[in-house]
């Protein structure tokens, strides 16, 4: 009988394959996991609105399933991030405006997690309104970081990054607009997969072509990763064209061989981020591995000239549209820095709302030709170590002042308008944090990236993120 400290441990397809054997029941590996989220979530807060009642009888129902009728996920316990519904739990988007909100249905690849024996038992902590890379709000308060709870887990999946870090769950939803599956990953030491727009269908946004943001998976592994994903993707009736993946090969996710593999290296990204030293020298590291192992490493970057400006203006104009009329209504809801961004998108016209999608066209066009001739990009996620859970956000990186709350982010946005898929994958420590190198591969090369991530995975060996629980410090 597998012990409950093992339990938790386990890859999610382990965790799948026990309780699809009937070696073990999904009430055994729920109770497990809850376990561990009694004794460090007081601590972390990754863990919100749990609801053990609701998700024990979820288990209950799971383990009546028959042998022809269990799934991928049979059984796998996890929580969903705050900001998509799941039936019977709260969806606050971290906003006290939301706070008493009950779903009353699943989005769309919660209900595909459910299909294939997913058990929820409560919510991944955000910030609020998920805008951001720090997951505090006023509803749940902050999320701490398993490696060090004095730091940030990141955000806006900060919740998530950390539930995977602490044993809380080994696979979890998250999404991303600017970088928010890949930073929190990066911080936490787990990883983070933004994936080609379109792959998990946009089915529940008021924008189903939003080519912004997008839901994607996070795990502990790439393989775990890929199995998610090939849970969250397909078509719909309201994406008719989503991206249909090759689901065989992400359930048996093989190991590429890196010789003769392209791959640019962006330390900083052609001169565009600033990039604490200690980030920079683990990505060295990284570069020197992958020659080792026969990859033609090489400085490059895809053109990210007007990607910033690209970015600001889309997600300014999406921010005005989604928060403007409550803001009017509820201002004292708000953290400055959120009114700031929601009042900047009032004043976009569109004109220049026009002129980012033309600009975004192009940027698109562009990377599509530059991934001809690169497999993959190797680059920060982050720009600093996770920071101080004190602070808001970052206000300066190497001496540089920062200008706002997304700045100190542009290693991860400055990508989002390509339109290509990207993760975070755990590349070593600075000390006790946990450094992440972000991949990045051409659109709809999303497998591929898998295929290469786990190689790299493999190659570089990083310690599986299981922090030690420490004191929060005073």
């Amino acid at each position: 009988m597998v012990q409950s400290g093992e339990i938790i441990e386990l890859s999610a397809k382990e965790q799948a394959r026990l309780t699809r054997s009937g070696e073990l029941t999904a009430v055994e590996l729920l109770d497990a996991h809850l376990a561990e989220v009694g004794r460090r979530n007081p601590e972390i807060n990754a863990i919100v609105a749990l609801d053990e009642e609701l998700a024990h009888a979820h288990a209950r129902r799971v383990d009546a399933l028959p042998a022809e009728r269990r799934g991928v996920l049979h059984g796998v316990p996890t929580a969903v991030k705050d900001f998509g519904h799941v039936t019977g739990f709260p969806n606050t988007l971290g906003h006290r405006h939301f706070a008493d909100s009950i779903s009353d249905h699943d989005d769309l690849h919660v209900a595909r997690m459910r299909a294939e024996g997913a058990v929820f038992y409560g919510k991944t902590n955000i910030p609020e309104v998920a805008a951001g890379s720090h997951s505090v709000n006023r509803v749940y308060g902050t999320t701490r970081n398993p490696h060090d709870p004095s730091r940030s887990a990141g955000g806006s999946s900060g919740g998530a990054a950390a539930a995977l870090a602490a044993n809380f769950t080994a696979i979890a939803d998250g999404s991303d607009m600017g970088g928010s599956l890949r930073n929190p990953a990066g911080f936490c030491g787990v990883v983070g997969m933004r994936p080609t727009p379109g792959v998990v269908p946009n089915a529940d946004s008021p924008n189903v072509f939003d080519p912004l943001a997008t839901a994607g998976p996070m795990a502990r592994t790439i393989d775990d990763t890929a199995l998610l994903l090939s849970v969250m993707n397909g078509e719909t009736r309201d994406v008719p064209c989503a991206p249909v993946l090759d689901r065989a090969r992400l359930l048996d996710l093989r190991e590429r061989d890196l010789s003769g593999v392209r791959i640019a290296y962006a330390p900083d990204l052609g001169g565009l981020v600033e990039v604490e030293p200690a980030i920079r020298a683990v990505l060295d590291d990284v570069a020197r591995s992958l020659e080792g192992a026969g990859a033609i490493v090489e400085e490059g970057c895809p053109d990210l000239r007007g990607s910033d400006e690209t970015f600001r203006t889309l997600r300014a104009a999406v921010f005005a549209s989604a928060w403007g009329p409550l803001l009017e209504a509820e201002p004292e809801n708000f953290n400055d820095f959120v009114t700031g961004n929601i009042r900047e998108g009032a004043l976009i016209s569109g004109a220049d709302v026009m002129r980012a999608y033309t600009e975004l066209t192009r940027l698109t066009r562009a990377a599509a030709h530059y991934f001809t001739g690169t497999d993959l990009v190797l680059a920060p996620v982050t720009q600093v170590l996770p920071f101080p859970v004190e602070w808001d956000w970052v206000r300066e990186v190497n001496g540089t002042p920062m200008t706002d709350y997304l700045d100190w982010m542009r290693a991860a946005w400055l990508f989002t308008p390509l339109g290509v898929p990207a993760l975070s994958l755990p590349a070593g420590y600075a000390g006790h944090l946990p450094v992440g190198a972000q991949l990045v591969a051409g659109p709809r090369r999303d497998v591929e990236l898998l295929e290469l991530a786990r190689a790299i995975e493999s190659l570089l060996a990083v310690p599986a993120a299981n922090p030690v629980a420490t004191s929060v410090a005073g």
